[in-house]
């Protein structure tokens, strides 16, 4: 690419040549011989051949730059995409023992008892598979980016800030929180 601040041997022959013409023809005072206007033209002709060739570059690479970034989003969408029907294909043998828990005809409370647990078993299993971790938090120091404080009252033999009651489970997806735990805080 040709740039104002190049000298004369900086640049590429052609162009070199039609500076050098134009420098020439300067230097006569338009009293150049007509024989030096081909030149001119040539070498003229030559930097719009140039010219023309760097921006077809230019065009070019900013189509393939922009067919990168499109073809980056879709793969990206589609991983997510992939990515959730793994978890929503696991769910769906829970589904079916809740199905079946339903369509039970029986009347022992026990019987239903033990379905919900198998499940709850179930499910726990799959959130374990998938890298998702429950939050322990009673009896812990509150923390802000894991716990929400949902209470807070006076807790004899407990410590100021300590949980002392959960409310609602907060859990991990290795290290991001997915949701946090719904706590009642000990106040001094």
């Amino acid at each position: 690419m040709l740039n104002p601040t190049d000298t004369v041997n900086d640049l590429p022959e052609a162009p070199r040549a039609a500076q050098q013409a134009v420098v020439e023809t300067d230097a006569g005072a338009g009293h150049a011989p007509a024989g030096d206007t081909a030149s001119t033209d040539g070498a003229l002709d030559a930097m719009t051949r140039e010219r023309d060739e760097y921006y077809d570059r230019l065009l070019r690479k900013t189509a393939e730059f922009d067919n990168y970034r499109k073809r980056s989003e879709r793969e990206r969408r589609e991983q997510a995409e992939y990515a959730a029907a793994d978890v929503l294909g696991d769910l769906l043998p829970l589904v079916d023992d809740l199905e079946r828990a339903l369509q039970a005809a029986t009347d022992s409370a026990d019987a239903y008892r033990k379905g919900v647990e198998l499940i709850h078993r179930q499910m726990l299993e799959l959130l374990r598979r998938h890298g998702v971790t429950a939050i322990e938090a009673a009896g812990q120091d509150f923390d802000p980016h894991l716990h929400q404080a949902v209470a807070h009252e006076e807790a004899p033999g407990h410590r100021d800030g300590e949980v002392v009651e959960q409310f609602c489970r907060g859990y991990k997806l290795r290290d991001r929180l997915l949701r946090p735990a719904m706590v009642k805080v000990a106040k001094a």
